[in-house]
């Protein structure tokens, strides 16, 4: 059944100006987030981390020895706390925990490994700053989603303990865009397409392997990271990033839950305002983080 919310979503996007540049770029998301007013029960706290812009949101019912750590998309070219405050707040309050979301440094000022360095340096502050490994998790869109994947194998490489979980919302984790659902879905997908995809990519690389495993995690190895939950829409070009993921991370024997949405388009997260299935998987990605801190994993790893 044809959803009517989605449909009236893609008609606003359709009818929207087509930036030029990546100053539009930057403007037009930011715009577009800051045209969401948070509740007036989300309070905000600026901070910065190494140098880095940081906040803080959480809402009353926020456990204080709880945190996700945010990392926004944008092809590590655009997006910032601007952009994204509206759903990280919100997934805050699901999950009942705080939100540390990093505005990590972006290409082309700032190209890979910048933000995996940045990640990095915000779990190391959640640590320093008295949070539990296993109260602590790790969440992103897009390239954020990806982000997610490639801090915990920095994490991990580090020798730092694996937070609770990560949380990655339409992950992109392949540079090279080669998955068949860039081409099978790219009618449907109204926000990525291959030609755009290659653009970020190439502007984040700066000359870069497009396999290296921090830039596209799809090529890492996920040995020994924490549980993922990976949400990516049916309608999107990237549906294959998170489903090849997914193999590779349940290969590794990482317990993985992969939710595929129908109908649902990129990051559909961020329009929870327009789309009741937005509200939902909010709703489903912060019941996951409760279960995992709680001690109550979707997959049980026990068995076996």
């Amino acid at each position: 059944m044809s959803n009517s919310e989605i449909a009236a979503l893609r008609a606003i996007m359709a009818a929207r100006p087509k930036p030029s540049n990546i100053a539009e770029m930057r403007q037009s998301i930011d715009a577009r987030g800051l045209a969401n007013p948070l509740p007036a029960d989300v309070t905000v706290e600026k901070l910065e981390i190494g140098g880095i812009r940081a906040e803080w949101t959480h809402t009353p019912n926020a456990d204080p020895q709880r945190a996700i750590l945010y990392v926004h998309g944008g092809g590590y070219v655009i997006g910032s706390l601007d952009s994204h405050r509206h759903a990280y707040a919100e997934m805050g309050r699901a999950a009942e925990t705080k939100v540390l979301a990093l505005d990590y440094r972006l290409a082309p000022e700032h190209p890979f490994p910048a933000p995996i360095e940045d990640t990095l340096a915000g779990y190391r502050h959640l640590l320093a700053a008295g949070f539990k490994p296993g109260r602590i998790a790790i969440a992103g869109d897009s390239a954020g989603g990806g982000l997610v994947i490639a801090a915990l194998v920095a994490i991990r490489d580090a020798g730092l303990p694996q937070p609770a979980c990560g949380w990655a919302i339409s992950p992109w984790v392949d540079m090279e865009a080669i998955g068949g659902s860039i081409t099978s879905k790219a009618a449907e997908d109204p926000t990525v397409q291959k030609e755009g995809l290659a653009f970020m990519a190439t502007t984040y690389l700066n000359g870069a392997n497009p396999r290296d495993p921090l830039a596209a995690p799809l090529y890492a190895d996920l040995t020994g990271i924490a549980p993922l939950l990976i949400q990516v829409g049916e309608a999107e070009t990237l549906l294959d990033d998170s489903i090849r993921i997914a193999g590779v991370a349940g290969a590794a024997r990482v317990p993985v839950t992969l939710e595929v949405w129908p109908e649902m388009i990129h990051v559909w997260h961020v329009y929870h305002r327009q789309l009741a299935a937005g509200r939902r998987a909010i709703a489903r990605g912060g019941a996951y983080i409760r279960d995992v801190m709680d001690g109550n994993p979707p997959i049980d790893t026990s068995v076996g």
